[in-house]
């Protein structure tokens, strides 16, 4: 994204003309930026979609699935637009949309309704429904009932679980207002839409045992760097509550989750290195993807929380990010530029659970892992060598005394006094944070960064010019990998000359 807001140098003037070139190049960059929908077939799809391009003055564009699906448009079976990552965009405003859309994302609407929304936001109702249809072009409650149509649908193509179910666990109120909404964005039943998708791999993913999970792709746009997101989970692995496991360029992430509903275990496979079909490779770069996704299984005990589970895993894996935007500014930097070449994609994982990686980024991995063993919960049954989860602020603010810093810390995040959840105001926790005592400008940095997805942060001491905004947070990513890659090129071949 341009400073002025324009994505990819679309004017006002050219948007139109320039979207429709996206559709007819099938460009997957604009994948999640924008929808096209065609008045003739009654079909909305993504720009990249495989179909034969349609004519111009049949063309339809919305900035949004909800947009596409309120103006009457089904999705298209073949490129599936409900299930593109999200725009980039909710993740760099700091504005009420770029929150609104955030919380959303994260299951507030189908939790507390459109007040509750509001309620977060500082608004009225009203306010946040005309801002959000003026940039979205779909209120709150459309854009939540998008998301649910893709959960049922996931959850319709992948489990065994009953339609009525189903209906509960993707966030409908009822399962007429379930069956209405399938129909009207797939143009098919649940039932249809599940024998639809009858082939030998959705047969086995639904008859799979429940212990394994709920199967899900978790789609990316552009180059991913995969490795680099492992290696660093890997590094920061907290007993207990994650794992790393197999060897490089087939590990599998796996950790407890704190859910709104209840509790549940994620898996996320690292891409082979080989690649697969639609995923190009870059010869001596190692395993970056051109688009495509993450294998992941989601155990929960309550599948209600699939919407939420599965938005934290995308904030987690930066998975939402434009690797095109952040690529081309950065590139064009003197010192970035050969960072970039060789890494391209390179993402800012984030965090599952904010409140865990204040305190962890607060006080450390060793003495986090005290606190999981002293006051996290138990699991009611181990997943591998997982067996807590991470303690909760009311917890810690309990058995820590305020005037610590992580006592001042925890009881902020249980007062609400702190608030680092998908929606919140990124300068009001900032100030938050630096007030807190024992924190410092670099740990708070870290905490706004990675807790809060802010992709524009730096540290204090950092040398990061404003020719690197709004991605400073992937400039610093660039230089600390590539100090540490450089560290432990130096250290294998200390070792390899003392013959160890």
């Amino acid at each position: 994204m341009d400073d002025d807001g324009t994505r990819y140098g679309i004017s006002d003037e050219t948007r139109d003309e320039t979207r429709y070139e996206a559709v007819r190049s099938r460009d997957a960059r604009f994948d999640g930026v924008f929808f096209f929908a065609v008045v003739t077939t009654g079909i909305y799809c993504r720009p990249s979609c495989p179909a034969v391009t349609p004519k111009r003055h049949n063309v339809r564009y919305f900035r949004s699935a909800a947009a596409a699906q309120g103006a009457g448009f089904r999705a298209c079976r073949r490129c599936r637009p409900d299930a593109v990552p999200g725009s980039a965009e909710w993740n760099v405003r700091a504005d009420v949309v770029g929150r609104a859309m955030r919380m959303i994302g994260d299951g507030v609407v189908d939790r507390e309704g459109v007040a509750g929304l509001a309620a977060r936001l500082g608004y009225s109702a009203r306010q946040v429904q005309r801002q959000l249809t003026a940039e979205v072009g779909a209120g709150p409650v459309a854009v939540a009932r998008a998301q649910r149509a893709h959960s049922a649908r996931v959850l319709l193509q992948t489990t065994g679980l009953p339609v009525t179910h189903i209906a509960f666990a993707s966030g409908f109120a009822s399962v007429r207002q379930f069956n209405d909404t399938i129909r009207a964005v797939y143009a098919a039943t649940p039932t249809r839409l599940r024998a639809a998708a009858s082939g030998r791999d959705a047969r086995a993913r639904r008859e799979a045992a429940p212990a394994a999970g709920i199967p899900l792709r978790l789609a990316y746009r552009g180059p991913y760097r995969a490795d680099a997101v492992f290696d660093l989970l890997a590094a920061e692995a907290l007993p207990a509550v994650e794992e790393v496991s197999g060897p490089p360029g087939r590990r599998t992430y796996r950790r407890t989750l704190r859910l709104p509903y209840g509790t549940g275990t994620a898996a996320v496979d690292e891409p082979p290195g080989g690649g697969r079909a639609g995923r190009a490779e870059q010869p001596g770069s190692g395993p970056v993807r051109h688009g495509g996704w993450l294998d992941a299984r989601i155990r929960l005990t309550d599948p209600r929380d699939l919407t939420t589970a599965v938005q934290r895993l995308r904030r987690l894996f930066d998975l939402d990010a434009d690797p095109y935007a952040v690529d081309e500014r950065l590139g064009r930097d003197p010192r970035l530029a050969p960072l970039v070449a060789a890494r391209p994609g390179l993402r800012c994982p984030g965090t599952a659970d904010p409140g865990e990686l204040a305190v962890r980024a607060l006080v450390g991995t060793e003495e986090a892992a005290r606190l999981v063993q002293a006051y996290g919960k138990a699991l009611d049954a181990p997943y591998g060598t997982l067996t807590h989860l991470f303690p909760e602020p009311a917890v810690l603010a309990a058995a820590v005394p305020p005037g610590e810093p992580l006592g001042a810390l925890a009881t902020a995040l249980a007062d609400g006094t702190l608030r680092l959840d998908a929606g919140a105001d990124r300068d009001e926790a900032q100030r938050v944070l630096r007030a807190l005592p024992g924190m410092d400008a670099r740990t708070a940095a870290v905490i706004r960064a990675r807790a809060l997805g802010d992709p524009d942060v730096a540290p204090p001491d950092a040398d990061a010019p404003d020719t690197w905004r709004p991605w400073r947070s992937y400039a610093l990513r660039h230089l600390t990998t590539a100090n540490t890659t450089a560290n432990t090129t130096a250290s294998q071949s200390r070792r390899e000359e003392a013959g160890v």
